[in-house]
């Protein structure tokens, strides 16, 4: 067989076509499979206000992927068959959720689907490199109906509790009967919407972002993602709070429209500053070590020796 540098070239492109090829038609078997999965997913980010950060999800994930290239191409490809049960019994989540009429189930399986291809095809240290990314993933999914009113209800109550503690706190007569607060000349409802776990979804994921991008330490990672629950609650507490003062002296056009809206997002900024100071200080307590660069070689005086 005559070999040349020229055929080892064609050898490479015909791989690397094929190896494309095979890419692409998995991409498309993967969205004929959940075409109607992905729709109305999209359509859930669109119109429910709790995860319209969805949108933001597949592309940040594609990002940590993409940094995590050069480990990619650095590491053995070995294949695993185990790959093919996650696949298939993901596949069977699938239908099982389909049958039943549980989104969850159905969303929750394209992430697995994802690691079983993984798993499969390049094998347990490719899965390995890519399950933060993937497991990222799974902030896309909105949490299923039976499990958001068991967190909302209790939230609603929290934040109640705590508008009426700082209005008495504010010498502002307030009576409180459930997620409802009476003032003198208007009452105020703390709904679902206002339970905070918009704010809550929307900072975990905030958290879990800034904590990556900010701090190579996985313990700071994971203390910044776990404060974001308290701080998202204390967050909308102030919010309730500031609605009821604003209420009681300025009426009840004061927690309506224009400033219910505005005071959404001034209290998410202000939630974010509250991660921001958290992140200065876990730094400032225990700051990371830098790695010394290493010292450049000494120039051998001119007619020495080099040993």
């Amino acid at each position: 067989m005559n070999w040349s540098p020229s055929h080892a070239q064609n050898m490479i492109a015909r791989a690397g076509w094929s190896t494309l090829v095979a890419v692409g038609a998995v991409v498309l078997a993967f969205g004929l499979l959940y075409r109607e999965v992905i729709d109305k997913l999209v359509y859930d980010w669109a119109n429910d206000g709790n995860y319209s950060h969805g949108f933001l999800i597949v592309p940040i994930a594609a990002y940590f992927a993409w940094e995590r290239r050069h480990r990619l191409l650095a590491a053995p490809a070995r294949p695993s068959v185990f790959g093919l049960v996650v696949v298939l019994g993901s596949l069977a989540t699938l239908i099982a959720g389909i049958l039943g009429a549980e989104l969850f189930l159905t969303r929750t399986s394209m992430v697995a689907v994802v690691a079983g291809v993984v798993l499969f095809v390049l094998g347990w240290q490719h899965l390995r490199i890519l399950a933060f990314p993937i497991a990222f993933l799974l902030l896309m999914v909105p949490i299923p109906a039976i499990i958001f009113n068991q967190i909302a209800f209790p939230l609603q109550l929290l934040a109640s509790r705590f508008g009426e503690t700082a209005l008495v706190a504010s010498n502002i007569p307030v009576l409180r009967e459930g997620n409802l607060i009476i003032l003198a000349n208007t009452t105020l409802e703390v709904a679902e919407a206002c339970s905070g776990i918009r704010s809550l979804v929307s900072l975990l994921t905030l958290g879990i972002i800034y904590g990556y991008f900010t701090d190579p330490r996985s313990w700071v990672r994971v203390a910044t993602t776990l404060a974001t629950i308290p701080i998202a609650i204390v967050a909308n507490g102030l919010r309730v709070a500031g609605t009821g003062v604003a209420a009681h002296y300025y009426g009840e056009e004061a927690a309506t429209g224009f400033f219910h809206t505005f005071s959404g997002w001034l209290v998410f900024a202000v939630a974010f500053g509250m991660l921001f100071v958290l992140m200065q200080l876990l730094q400032k307590i225990r700051p990371a070590r830098r790695t010394p660069a290493p010292a450049a070689p000494l120039a051998p005086a001119r007619g020495g020796v080099t040993l």
